[in-house]
């Protein structure tokens, strides 16, 4: 590429010796005056044609395009300039147009550099983790069995892992897998009798639409009832919204003979609870709400301003996945938790998945309910029967079950993002001796 420079008294001089040599559709790359004149950088329209590709360009080379263009725009509006004053402001506006090309073109090839070094970093980790996960497979394969009944078990790669990092070497399959157990069991944090019935209070149970709180509010509530007396319990619902949605809870107690008040908003229930303030017990069974809804801070506000000490039972479905459940303890846990009670037992496929989420979330588990029956079908929470339910044998499904090529692929591509999500402290917090 050839820039030719010319030097004249008047910027018409200097534009004449560049239209004599370059002709006409010259580019002006730039116009300044010096001592000795004015100074055009000039450029053969031919030399800039060179540069721009005939075929369409990618998005981020497209701006040159549109320079080139407006450079040649700007350079057949030169000879009809008739001032020094006149070129200067247009091929200033020239400046200004080349000036943010520039920019667009180094921010565009920023984020191209970027894009690669990333792509390449990832792939280095993925073929590192490959090779770890391979040398890991050969060093202990006593180890690795054990990892595969983690996670058939339904616990999360990421707990699985640290799980088994922290085991014993030299240990036979048996011996890690009670050693892991053992693990488990420090690191779900229960309530192994009926410490809400027996210490009474406010407690209301919160979670998303269709976990069965409507159901447990009562089988709480007729526990409570066998202890202390129906007179010493009450229910209140803020489910206004569903049809029909706080007759369930009537019904539950007509049986058990206990009146239920419907709940309208923060004042009602402020009220309502001062009138109560004798009662043992005072269930609130409130609108099931996804984790996702904007309502639910009204929800929780509601229940922080009332003017009394409201303890917040979280219920989770153990027929949801890792992932869902983990949405829900985030959106839930902001506010606080005092603890949590897994329902649907009885439809989940596996009940490790619930457990894992108790688990890394450190949240405190009350109750498992298995059942629609009211109020056998819930249960004071024991974490040597769930977890060794959670491994009893049980026929494997080949759908689900990953293959050796199939699990060595999918372990060694999982670390790096889960330690990138969770991060190192986060991991080493959820689980300890």
């Amino acid at each position: 590429m050839k820039v030719k420079r010319y030097i004249a008294s008047t910027s018409r001089e200097a534009m004449r010796q560049v239209k004599e040599e370059l002709g006409d559709n010259a580019v002006i790359l730039s116009n300044r005056k010096t001592r000795d004149g004015v100074e055009i950088m000039a450029l053969a329209d031919s030399e800039m044609s060179n540069l721009v590709p005939s075929q369409p360009l990618p998005a981020s080379h497209s701006v040159s395009a549109a320079y080139y263009e407006q450079n040649k725009k700007l350079t057949k509006e030169l000879g009809s300039v008739e001032s020094y004053a006149e070129l200067l402001a247009v091929t200033n506006d020239q400046e200004d147009v080349r000036k943010t090309t520039n920019d667009a073109i180094t921010a565009s090839f920023a984020r191209d550099i970027i894009a690669e070094i990333q792509a390449m970093k990832s792939a280095l980790e993925d073929q590192l983790n490959t090779v770890a996960w391979g040398n890991f497979t050969q060093r202990s394969p006593e180890k690795l069995k054990l990892l595969r009944t983690l996670l058939d078990s339904g616990f999360s790669p990421l707990l699985s892992r640290r799980l088994v990092e922290k085991l014993t070497t030299e240990l036979d399959y048996e011996s890690s897998l009670k050693q892991a157990m053992s693990a488990l069991v420090s690191n779900l944090h229960t309530v192994v009798n009926d410490e809400i019935i027996e210490k009474g209070g406010i407690y209301a149970l919160i979670g998303p639409t269709g976990v069965g709180k409507t159901t447990t509010t009562a089988k709480l509530a007729a526990r409570c009832v066998i202890r202390h007396g129906a007179d010493r319990v009450a229910l209140l619902t803020t489910d206004s919204y569903r049809i029909g949605g706080h007759e369930q809870l009537r019904i539950y107690g007509r049986l058990l003979g206990i009146p239920v008040r419907t709940i309208k908003d923060t004042e009602d229930l402020q009220l309502t609870l001062s009138e109560l303030r004798n009662k043992h017990m005072v269930l609130i069974d409130t609108v099931g709400m996804s984790q996702r809804d904007q309502m639910l801070a009204e929800q929780i506000t509601m229940l922080s301003n009332c003017g009394a000490d409201v303890k917040r039972l979280l219920i989770l479905s153990a027929a949801s996945n890792g992932k869902t459940l983990d949405e829900v303890v985030s959106a839930y846990q902001k506010s606080g938790i005092y603890g949590c009670i897994i329902t649907k037992v009885d439809e989940a496929a596996n009940l490790g998945v619930a457990l894992d989420t108790v688990i890394r979330k450190k949240l405190v588990l009350h109750y498992v309910a298995n059942g629609q029956k009211v109020p056998e079908d819930i249960h004071a929470a024991n974490p040597r029967y769930l977890l060794h339910r959670v491994f009893k044998p049980t026929p494997s499904d080949l759908a689900f079950t990953l293959q050796d090529a199939e699990f060595a692929l999918v372990m060694a591509t999982k670390k790096s993002s889960e330690m990138a999500q969770f991060g190192e402290k986060s991991s080493a917090g959820f689980l300890h001796d």
